[in-house]
This record gives structure tokens, sequence and C-alpha cells, in this order.
């Protein structure tokens, strides 16, 4: 595990430190574990878990600022943020999921990797893009697998300030998803600038991210209340 670990980072272009690798191996070790009590991933096999977690997240890197204010919406078991933490840990990282059982993961995951300054927040996005201690807040928002893209442009979009950027891990077949979107994206402040396909590490299994910028405030009207955006994109 270790060396899928290693060899995959590298293949990436990243050298991570023995005391980041530790890291990984932890948060692995903490996934398989509190799996058996619920499910945080389907997929159980330790180095699946590497590969289709950790590197995939870390397909990111490139567009992530060391010492960025991160928000991963959606977070889940905590990917892709806890990876992107474990490699840049200067980033200020806030992790939002609404089931209140991964939060309580996610936090003993950030005692046991000794990681600080991240919180966990347990709600729907849709509630927390209208506090004003999370609007126009953050340099950077990573999502993964959450949505489509009128649907978490809604989600994420009000959370950046103005020249920040959302970052959006998809599938192979995302075009159909971004046509879609392009009303939601100018509507909610932003501007598409990059759309980019790679493949995990040692395997044929193709990944999409999708860089947008923030170019204008979002207006106050959105996101909508919980639950609308995925019923009646936008």
């Amino acid at each position: 595990m270790d060396n899928t670990l290693r060899r995959g980072a590298e293949s990436l272009g990243l050298s991570l430190s023995n005391s980041q690798v530790a890291s990984f191996l932890k948060y692995l070790e903490l996934i398989v574990e509190w799996n058996k009590k619920f499910n945080l991933t389907a997929i159980t096999d330790p180095n699946e878990i590497i590969v289709k977690h950790f590197l995939d997240s870390l397909l990111m890197a490139p567009y992530i600022q060391p010492d960025a204010l991160l928000a991963d919406v959606g977070t889940g078991a905590g990917f892709p943020g806890i990876p992107l933490k474990i490699l840049f840990p200067s980033v200020k990282l806030t992790l939002v999921d609404s089931l209140a059982k991964r939060v309580v993961f996610l936090q003993e995951v950030c005692r046991e990797l000794n990681l600080t300054e991240v919180s966990a927040l347990h709600g729907r996005v849709e509630d927390i893009g209208r506090l004003s201690s999370h609007r126009a807040r953050y340099d950077i928002v990573v999502t993964r697998a959450v949505a489509k893209m009128s649907v978490i442009c809604e989600y994420c979009l009000p959370l950046l300030r103005i020249s920040g950027k959302f970052i959006a891990a998809k599938g192979p077949s995302v075009n159909p998803e971004i046509e879609a979107a392009q009303n939601a994206i100018k509507l909610l402040g932003g501007r598409l600038i990059e759309v980019k396909t790679t493949s995990l590490p040692a395997r044929d299994d193709l990944r999409t991210i999708v860089i947008i910028d923030k170019v204008n405030l979002t207006p106050m009207e959105y996101p909508r209340k919980a639950g609308i955006p995925g019923k009646s994109p936008l």
C-alpha cells in the first residue's frame, strides 16, 4: 500500500514525505475501521481506496494554492479535502457534509492525524451558503461526484470570493453537463476557464477537472432553499 501511494503520487508529479505517507495510511486505517460501523464508501479494498479516493483527490493538486482558504462541499469521508490538506498542510480547510455521522468521522480523522485549521460542518450547503460567515469567503471550493454541474454551481459559487476558483472533479462524459450549466455559471457569477481530462495512475479510468472562476458576486437569492437546486436546476 505504501508503494501504491508513493508511485501513484510520483506519477502525478507529487513527492510525499514519510510523515505524509504515514498520515495517508492512518487515514486509510480509520476509513476501513469506521466503514464496519456505517457506510463511508462502497470501495473497501485498501489499495482501491488509495487509488480511487486518495490519488483521485490529488488530481486537483495542480490547482490548489498551498495557503488557500479551501471548502470541500459534499465531502463524504473527506474527499478530496483531507488528501489535499495532507499534501498542503498550510491550507485552511472547511469540510461540509449533510450527514452527522460522517462529520463525527471527519473530526476523528483530524484528531488522529493532528490536522490543524480544519473545521467540519454538518449541514446543507444551501443553508451554509447563505450565512455571512461562509458566503463569498473562500479562495477555492472543491467538490467530487456530488451532483450535475448546474446543481453544484449553485451549491459552490456563492461560497467563493471574487477571483476565487471552483474546482469540480467529474467523470469523462461531462460535456453535456457543462453545456446545460452555462446559464447557471453566468447567473451565479462564474466563468468557465478550463476543462481538463486526465486519468488515474496506472488505470484507464478517465477523470475530468472543471475549473470555474468567480468573476461577479452571486445574487443574494442564490443558493435557493435546501432541496430546490437539485429538483429544479438553473
